[in-house]
């Protein structure tokens, strides 16, 4: 406890640093405009003395408004909290620069004071500020939670604390209430992607379910979604309901009759399959129906017709695959599995000898080592990856990039999975057995471990097995074709794309930027294309039957360009409203997300399976920059409506086009836009 004498000291020192921070602020409140900035740092450390300083986020607080009129925020997105991006929050927080955490807080507090009615925003309303607090507060539970890591405490130092000083207060000012609705809502929406790497959801689903346990959180309507997630996760049947341990369920296990072990495997599959989550105790009891009772095996998978016939087939190999890959402490693979038995690939001549060969390889010396430092020494390399390519064969879709810039790479690993399942374990073959994947480009070979370097300047390692350890390899490969075009006019993926990902990726080639310039061209046909390519209104209603690589100018929430990203076109029909929609696979880990000028790309409720984002036809050929198609197969360009056109071509200029009409462009970066790249052409990078 502190003594009256200590929380008079600390008051003292509080009132004078709040008087620090209100000179400094009225010297630059004061100033002409071009000399702000100059004003700025004195601002800026003020605010740091007095966020260190209990009570020093109320203080901030009540001066929001004055802080704002100073031009604290000028010049960045935070001028303009309407635009503001919840899910920036979190690594603006975590930032090794002590500025940019300093007024990412002071931006939080003020948005305190708009949800409270202390600050009335021209341009945000107080149930706007208050459901942008909800969600950051959602998304980065953990500044709530945990104390700061030990990697944290020596990247920030005393940030750190300042981070979680300011969420306290947010919380104790909004409530929780909101952050466990908002929580629980962005967990599913998440989930129904279907993504491999569920380990942050499942770390967020644990602390929610340990932090139900407080009596003063009211969790509202969050309840019953709360109780699915966290039942799937720790007590999915009545046998463990508890949450009892594996050694006591196993034992439970050993005492059931045969309808008992039916009743708890449709119970876990039923579980898996409705939040694409798998507890540990079905990875047990996945472990026990191998070599107790192997016919429930179809149940506790909750395969379909076809994923039965596939397991009736080929028993040996599943028995196998279990036995060797789904332990309790690596449960989600089975849930790859399950997916890649329902999808019928086992019936490909290749893929079965393939996965036998993958089990019995043995891994490089370096693949060990990079395996064990990347996910630890729980479960052993071997059964760590072939784990891996089980959910990416099962979940072609759920591939993410992670934070790198290598779309290019995690596009192909999906659209290998999806397509050509083969080739994707050779791929991971190669590369685990030798460390080392050769390609070809125009008959011409192309090593990975030749290749000078990739887009990524360091190994990716917040990625799956799979991913971890071939895209190093990928990388290095595609920047060397890229290499290889460099006296070539026009853009290389003309030639890259179909070498790089397969011979299915149409020859014909449609870019609607000058390289050298950046600026638009031939728009009007460029769209015309499209449309005659992939709308079915005017292609002869031929669906898409191979995944095609595209190219779009990446925008943020405000319609600004971010970057040239690569994703996969995948299907192009009628969603349930009857409306053309392109369904596409962004590997940039979420596909939900606001481009700006009212385009927001789906993920569910529009028609959309696991995986997949989408959009209206004309919005997603808005965004679109570069497309393959069949040269030989022309649609109707001179059918499509002008007023199409004319709409697509609207979307542009208010957007990633408004400067390339014609005209030099910028490619400069939106100050608070994370892991932007480069205005590089020749290159498509990850946004």
């Amino acid at each position: 406890m502190t003594s009256a004498r200590d929380d008079v000291a600390v008051g003292r020192a509080l009132a004078s640093r709040i008087e620090q921070l209100d000179h400094a602020t009225s010297a630059m409140l004061g100033a002409p405009d071009f000399a702000k900035v100059g004003k700025l740092r004195r601002v800026l450390d003020a605010l740091r003395r007095v966020l260190t300083q209990e009570g020093g986020c109320a203080a901030v607080r009540e001066r929001a408004a004055t802080l704002e009129s100073a031009g604290v925020f000028a010049g960045s997105d935070w001028n303009q909290p309407d635009i503001l991006v919840p899910a920036l929050v979190g690594p603006s927080l975590r930032s090794e620069h002590t500025d940019t955490v300093i007024l990412e807080s002071t931006s939080e507090l003020r948005m305190v004071a708009i949800a409270m009615g202390d600050y009335v925003h021209p341009d945000m309303t107080a149930d706007d500020a208050r459901r942008f607090l909800s969600q950051i507060l959602a998304m980065n539970l953990d500044l709530l939670l945990a104390p700061p890591s030990e990697s944290e405490r020596v990247r920030q130092g005393s940030a750190a604390k300042i981070t979680r000083a300011v969420f306290g207060y947010v919380v104790d000012q909004i409530g929780y209430d909101g952050v466990l609705d908002e929580l629980v809502e962005e967990i599913w929406r998440i989930l129904r992607q279907r993504p491999i790497q569920v380990d942050h959801v499942k770390a967020m689903v644990t602390r929610m379910a340990v932090h139900r346990s407080d009596p003063d959180v009211d969790l509202g309507t969050s309840a019953q979604g709360l109780d699915r997630l966290t039942t799937a996760l720790f007590g999915p049947t009545e046998a463990c309901r508890e949450d009892p341990g594996i050694d006591v369920y196993l034992s439970r296990l050993s005492a059931m009759d045969a309808e008992g072990l039916e009743f708890e495997a449709r119970g876990f599959a039923r579980a898996m399959h409705d939040t694409g989550l798998v507890s540990s105790y079905h990875a047990a009891l996945a472990r026990f129906l191998v070599t107790d009772n192997v016919f429930l095996l179809p149940e506790a998978l909750g395969l379909s017709e076809v994923g039965r016939n596939c397991l009736l087939r080929y028993t040996d190999l599943v028995q196998e695959l279990i036995t060797r890959t789904v332990h309790p402490q690596n449960a989600q693979c089975l849930y790859g599995l399950a997916l890649l038995l329902d999808r019928g690939i086992l019936h490909q001549p290749p893929v079965v000898p393939s996965l036998w060969r993958q089990l019995a390889l043995r891994l490089s010396p370096s693949v060990t080592e990079r395996l064990r430092s990347a996910f630890g020494p729980a479960i052993d390399p071997e059964s760590l990856l072939l784990g891996g390519l089980l959910s990416m064969l099962g979940q072609p879709l759920g591939v993410g990039q992670g934070d790198n810039p290598t779309c290019q790479s995690a596009r192909a690993l999906s659209m290998w999975a999806y397509n050509d399942p083969d080739y994707l374990l050779q791929v991971v073959a190669w590369a685990a057995r030798d460390d080392e994947v050769v390609a070809h480009f125009e008959g011409q070979p192309v090593s990975s471990v030749e290749s000078v370097g990739g887009v990524a300047t360091a190994d990716p390692i917040d990625l799956d097995p799979v991913s971890l350890l071939v895209v190093p390899h990928l990388d290095r490969i595609y920047a060397e074709m890229v290499r290889r075009c460099a006296d070539r006019p026009g853009d290389p993926h003309r030639w890259v794309n179909p070498e790089f990902h397969g011979w299915w990726s149409a020859r014909g080639f449609r870019i609607n930027v000058d390289v050298e310039t950046g600026d638009l061209v031939d728009l009007d046909d460029f769209i015309r294309q499209f449309y005659a390519a992939y709308h079915p209104g005017y292609n002869g209603n031929q669906p898409l039957i191979h995944p095609q690589p595209a190219g779009i100018a990446f925008t943020d929430s405000a319609a600004r360009y971010v970057g040239w990203h690569a994703i996969t076109i995948l299907r192009v029909a009628s969603d349930p409203n009857g409306d053309i929609r392109v369904y596409f696979f962004n590997p940039n880990n979420d596909s939900g997300q606001d481009w700006g000028d009212d385009v927001v790309v789906g993920t569910a409720g529009n028609g959309e399976r696991p995986g997949e984002g989408s959009l209206p036809f004309e919005q997603f050929a808005s965004r679109l920059y570069i497309f393959h198609a069949d040269p030989l197969e022309d649609g109707a360009t001179g059918d499509v409506p002008a007023e199409d056109v004319a709409r697509v071509i609207g979307y542009i200029e208010r957007s990633w086009g408004a400067d390339r009409m014609g005209r030099p462009v910028s490619t400069d970066p939106p100050e608070r836009d994370q892991r932007v790249p480069t205005g590089d052409l020749r290159r498509e990078d990850a946004t």
